[in-house]
């Protein structure tokens, strides 16, 4: 058996990277999960799925049984929890199907049995278990720790509208409002700066004017 202590204990960052996945730009929208074979290797990479149980699925996907609702599964736990997300950025109610959503992924989560073995006992995973729903379970655990614990406060989603990148602020103050300040607070900062010079500017012509 692989136990949980071969693979990666993922934290809310590993969650909340997997939200921006699906990631926003000036030029519009960039998918990084574009195919089961790209999700796939994005939990391999992060060690929330072995490699046997990733070649498995994609055996499956290969005979024709549910790539493409797989990958939609997928991208519908992430569009729920970029909802839940936000919600909790902006203090306003989740959406229900949404937590619905998360809820049932968390209930994926894999169980660990006792079995006879020659020697007395031993530890093993429940056969009917789903390895990629146990990854995306996983995956899901940091936040419902996240909202346990209080630190719901922490969770922030970028304030430049074409990011909206959702992170944890780990800042001292806990008041972090863009995920990186070289790039979007910059370019918030300026686009504010531009758009006070036109109105200064329309208000001198008007004086003008009259």
């Amino acid at each position: 058996m692989t136990t949980d202590g071969q693979r990666h204990a993922p934290t809310i960052d590993d969650t909340l990277d997997f939200v921006n996945t699906l990631e926003l730009s000036e030029k519009g929208s960039i998918e990084h999960l574009g195919t089961l074979d790209a999700a796939l290797d994005w939990l391999v990479e992060r060690r929330l799925l072995r490699p046997d149980a990733a070649s498995a699925e994609r055996r499956r996907a290969g005979l024709g049984r549910g790539s493409a609702s797989r990958l939609a599964g997928i991208h519908r736990l992430r569009d729920a929890l970029r909802e839940v997300a936000d919600a909790v950025a902006v203090e306003r109610p989740a959406d229900p199907d949404a937590v619905d959503a998360v809820n049932r992924t968390l209930r994926a989560r894999e169980v660990i049995e006792l079995a006879p073995a020659p020697d007395g006992i031993s530890v093993g995973d429940r056969d009917a278990v789903d390895a990629v729903g146990d990854a995306l379970a996983r995956l899901v655990e940091p936040l419902a720790e996240t909202v346990e614990s209080g630190r719901t406060d922490r969770l922030r989603v970028c304030e430049n509208a074409t990011c909206r990148w959702v992170f944890f602020d780990r800042s001292r103050g806990g008041h972090r409002r863009w995920c990186d300040m070289r790039t979007c607070g910059n370019r918030v900062k300026a686009a504010r700066h531009r758009a006070k010079l036109r109105e200064s500017q329309a208000s001198a012509e008007g004086d003008v004017r009259a």
